[in-house]
């Protein structure tokens, strides 16, 4: 390495130490809110430009996609993450491509000799129009898993952030101008992802490659791609089975709907669900992207118990009001936003609403098991909650009743998430009475107003003053919150410092 990227690299160390979790978080959160905001606001044209069963035809893809994409760098890009060395963890970040080209290709042969079997399985002949398209999109989001992984590591969220937001405009535009051609159908959706992510993935590596160019032509050398390989296998073999399993139980609801019922259904899911996830998302993404990263240092520096603390009471201040408005208001925001024939699809995120908040809180804590080196933890945990998934939803729908399948399904997640929110706590060195005392004495600010969205319910008020009343008291909710709570005005400050 010549000196010029030594103290390049130095430079950018020093300024990275100087800024802090909140500052990341809000950086990542930037293109993240452009990002979801361009989803809301497109939604209302998508829903009138696709059907239900387009939408559940794009959810099956994203969910084969999503199921290939978690393994696609064989789990080598965590890697990156670990070690002291830049130099070594170019390699790692080589690894990962060399993962991505193995998986990608194998992804091919498979996907064709297995179109037919797919199609049956699922229920729906018009998924096999769109198999084909599985390859390209394994291989491009595989190749972003692995830059994502190098960006979190030189901890420049502007770059990740940015291509975020062309990823969303790019997507968001193919998707409605493929929806006003007659007979597009769900091409337009899943042709549109597919645009989003190589366009996310371009304008990434484009500035990594930029910045870094050096360093990594200086550093990739075949021999210290395989010490890496050699080092990390068996954490790719542990973690891989984890993963997998994990990914298969997020997808579950999507092929289990698909087989029991119709695509019709699955859209309702979809929608349902793809909103719920889109205020959640909105933080707990990027808390998650920096979170890895500080959990490592605060580990080694033996505060780690103050920073998980700290991030658990953050996710739960956020995420907690709105998640129980939606809880009671869910079908009626549907209505209002999408139109009718998109209520049951409200009804569906109610009942997964608090499941969703569940998930929500312990998500980001997730990375705990691997800072810790308990990696045996993920690989049982993922089996347990693909069981837990797969017993609730094939008892729905052998009852025939997609709403029982998907009570189940958030009871169970309720129960499997807590137990993992509460096992990282304890991991972490945070006693359960912290985390319970923080949840219920945000449950207590929410009752009065939830008392009164109730009231208001039940006296059957229009639909559009109950959603635009429910709107109004999130957003007094969250000013409150800005004025009171010295953990997010901190943060505030942070960031405009």
């Amino acid at each position: 390495m010549d000196e010029t990227t030594a103290d390049a690299l130095e430079k950018r160390s020093d300024n990275s130490k100087k800024k802090s979790f909140a500052f990341d978080v809000l950086t990542l959160a930037g293109g993240t809110t452009f990002a979801q905001i361009l989803t809301i606001l497109s939604a209302p044209v998508l829903t009138r430009l696709y059907g239900p069963e387009d939408f559940g035809i794009w959810a099956l893809y994203i969910s084969i996609t999503s199921i290939i994409s978690v393994i696609a760098c064989m789990r080598y890009e965590y890697s990156i993450m670990l070690p002291e060395s830049d130099k070594e963890a170019v390699n790692l970040l080589g690894l990962s491509f060399l993962a991505v080209l193995f998986v990608g290709g194998l992804t091919f042969p498979i996907i064709w000799y297995f179109k037919e079997p797919i199609v049956n399985i699922l229920n729906s002949q018009q998924i096999g129009d769109y198999l084909w398209l599985v390859p390209p999109f394994i291989f491009v989001n595989g190749l972003f898993l692995a830059l994502n992984s190098w960006n979190s590591r030189t901890k420049l969220f502007k770059r990740l952030s940015l291509s975020r937001v062309f990823s969303s405009v790019s997507s968001t535009a193919t998707q409605i101008g493929l929806g006003f051609i007659e007979k597009i159908g769900a091409g337009g959706l899943i042709v549109g992802s597919l645009a989003g992510q190589f366009i996310a993935t371009f304008v990434l590596g484009g500035q990594i490659w930029r910045d870094d160019k050096k360093l990594i032509v200086k550093s990739l050398s075949w021999e210290k791609i395989y010490e890496g390989f050699k080092k990390y296998h068996k954490f790719s073999l542990v973690d891989t089975g984890a993963a997998l399993m994990n990914s298969i139980s997020w997808q579950l609801p999507a092929f289990l709907l698909s087989a029991f019922f119709t695509p019709v259904v699955v859209g309702f899911y979809s929608l349902g669900f793809r909103l719920l996830q889109l205020p959640m998302s909105f933080i707990g993404g990027s808390i998650s992207q920096v979170f890895f990263q500080r959990a490592s240092r605060a580990f080694s520096e033996g505060t780690l118990p103050t920073l998980v603390e700290n991030v658990f009471k953050m996710l739960v201040v956020i995420g907690m009001f709105p998640i129980l408005i939606l809880t009671i208001v869910g079908s009626d925001v549907f209505t209002v936003i999408f139109g009718q024939a998109w209520a049951e699809a409200g009804v569906y995120a109610q009942i997964l609403s608090l499941w969703a908040f569940v998930w929500f809180i312990s998500s980001p804590l997730t990375a705990i098991y691997v800072v810790v080196k308990k990696y045996h933890f993920g690989f049982h945990y993922n089996f347990f909650n693909l069981i837990t998934r797969l017993l609730s939803l094939t008892i729905g729908g052998l009852l025939g009743s997609a709403r029982t399948a998907l009570i189940l399904f958030s009871i169970s997640g309720i129960a499997v998430y807590g137990y993992l929110c509460l096992k990282m706590m304890s991991y972490s060195g945070v006693k359960a009475s912290r985390a319970l005392k923080i949840v219920f004495s945000n449950f207590i600010l929410f009752v009065p107003a939830g008392i009164v969205v109730i009231a208001l319910k039940t006296a059957e008020i229009n639909q559009i003053l109950l959603v635009v009343f429910s709107g109004i008291i999130i957003g007094i909710y969250y000013l409150y919150i800005l004025k009171t709570d010295k953990q997010i005005k901190k943060m505030i400050r942070e960031f405009r410092a």
